[in-house]
């Protein structure tokens, strides 16, 4: 059993920056992928980034790339996600969540422990 608690959200201006973080509780977090997710009001539950167990795989949405960088420590029980140059349309509650799979993991369904969400703001 994995728990996973999001903080790290806020509101922000425009190109400013925020860094999320992801804390598990659970013997065998380190043998999970990761995988952040969003959702903006009346729309769907959208990848942005997920990273392997070990952290030597990443892979991001066409509209982060470049923008964000997701990363993990494992000893610390701990992924994150740096965000930098936030638009307007990045705004919506993040999710973290695990699931067992080598990284190329896409699809919410793909999950099976998910956070409580963070709230992210970005004013233009």
């Amino acid at each position: 059993q994995v728990q996973l608690v999001d903080s790290g959200g806020g509101l922000v201006q425009a190109g400013g920056s925020l860094r999320l973080s992801c804390a598990a509780s659970g013997r065998t977090f380190s043998s999970y992928t990761v995988g952040w997710f969003r959702q903006a009001p009346g729309k769907e539950r959208q990848f942005v980034a997920a990273i392997n167990w070990s952290g030597d795989y990443t892979h991001y949405a066409d509209s982060v790339k470049g923008r964000f960088t997701i990363s993990r420590d494992n000893a610390k029980n701990t992924v994150y996600l740096q965000m930098n140059s936030l638009k307007p349309e990045d705004t919506a509650v993040y999710f973290c969540a695990a699931g067992a799979g080598n990284g190329r993991l896409y699809e919410p369904y793909d999950y099976s422990y998910w956070g409580q969400g963070t709230q992210v703001t970005v004013s233009s």
